[in-house]
């Protein structure tokens, strides 16, 4: 049996006349052989609309009412889109994450998917029917419902594809990857292939197309994805093992930015490696994920630490502190909400010496100060104002011909 898993997202099922267009696709889809399930997320801005309304009653909502009613929204989205496929005269079923038993940590709006049964997916199958899958969702082991945090209709279909033993597609509305947002960076060219890992590090700091855990499950199972578009024929882009067949040309493969970062600037921390275990190892038990970190020991034997978190999560990580400065009143912190965390990624940096002294003397030459910086061997990511971030976008991506030659 040959099976291809689609998800499509918010954007590409924003209206019911959309819904009727995504189904033509699905039966295309079908027409070619193919027995087909799709990932479906919720009608185009149901979810922020469904957070307002949470924050209209309160300040601080549940985490688990909010998946309770979180989950309500792509329960919309499959059951239209199943009446649609239905109405085409194709067979159809629908499933939320908790009828199939997308079985999920019990850490509410940030679960992480523990297994999936996959009898009633094949079992509609077998019995020619198309299965349309609520995405972003999932239930514990006490049927408690979760939620697995933005993007995760994306972690969904990669789930089911590895499960199932399917190909994955993800239709959105771009036609596919580029080396930069092109509404942050004109004439940013799109890429025919990127690695797994070039793909993991621009998702996880800021490129939108795909989420940072959907490609990492890609790459622990080996499965290819195609990023295309939705309402266009135009060729997408293949994530895979290797990335660029031209690689050893590109020392760049593409950058990302993102405003939703904040930086924290812990002062007066007594100097010890317990000290750094204490914060940080609190820090993952909340699930806080802190990211670019940098230390100074002072001249009096104290260490000053600053890193970034999520936005989202400046409430608990302040939370933390203020239980320790119950003990030690000299702790002082400092917040910075105004940056911008971007990074530029690429495989070709592991042959190319100077990538980051490039990139500082581009910065240095027009006068613009980095807050915080971090390495690896195929990325380089660094903090600025965010008053900067349009200029820097430019500047970086005309120096390493990430735009579509003129």
């Amino acid at each position: 049996m040959k099976i291809v898993v689609q998800k499509y997202g918010g954007t590409s099922v924003g209206t019911t006349e959309k819904i009727k267009q995504v189904a033509d696709k699905i039966i295309k889809k079908r027409e070619e052989g193919y027995r087909v399930v799709v990932i479906v997320s919720a009608m185009g801005k149901t979810t922020d609309e469904l957070v307002s309304l949470a924050k209209a009653v309160t300040e601080q909502p549940e985490p688990r009412e909010m998946d309770m009613l979180l989950t309500t929204g792509e329960q919309i989205s499959i059951s239209l889109l199943t009446m649609a496929l239905i109405s085409k005269g194709y067979p159809a079923v629908s499933y939320t994450g908790p009828q199939l038993y997308i079985q999920t940590t019990s850490s509410h709006q940030k679960a992480r998917i523990k297994d999936i049964e996959t009898s009633k997916v094949m079992n509609a199958l077998e019995n020619d029917k198309i299965v349309v899958v609520a995405g972003f969702q999932g239930v514990t082991e006490d049927q408690e419902y979760t939620t697995l945090g933005r993007g995760g209709s994306d972690t969904s279909a990669v789930a089911l594809a590895a499960k199932l033993g399917a190909s994955c597609e993800i239709y959105t509305d771009v036609d596919g990857i580029y080396t930069m947002d092109p509404r942050k960076l004109k004439k940013a060219r799109k890429i025919d292939r990127i690695s797994y890992e070039e793909m993991m590090e621009m998702a996880s700091l800021g490129a939108g197309v795909m989420h940072y855990r959907a490609v990492e499950l890609a790459n622990k199972y080996k499965l290819p994805l195609y990023v295309g578009s939705t309402f266009s024929n135009v060729k997408g882009t293949m994530i895979a093992h290797g990335g660029s067949e031209v690689m050893e040309e590109t020392v760049i493969t593409g950058m990302a930015s993102s405003l939703d970062d904040i930086q924290i600037t812990v002062l007066n921390l007594p100097s010890s490696i317990s000290s750094l275990y204490r914060l940080f190892g609190q820090m993952g038990e909340k699930e806080v994920n802190v990211d670019m970190i940098s230390q100074m020991i002072t001249d009096d034997g104290k260490m000053y630490v600053s890193f970034t978190i999520p936005k989202d999560d400046l409430s608990i990580a302040e939370g933390i502190l203020k239980e320790w400065q119950q003990e030690d009143p000299l702790l002082r912190w400092e917040v910075n909400t105004d940056i911008a965390k971007i990074s530029v990624v690429g495989l070709g940096m592991r042959t190319h010496s100077g990538v980051a002294a490039k990139v500082f003397e581009i910065l240095a030459d027009n006068n613009i100060a980095i807050k915080i910086v971090t390495t690896s061997e195929i990325k380089i990511t660094f903090a600025v104002d965010k008053i900067h971030e349009e200029k820097v976008i430019e500047l970086i991506g005309n120096a390493f011909e990430l735009v579509v030659a003129e």
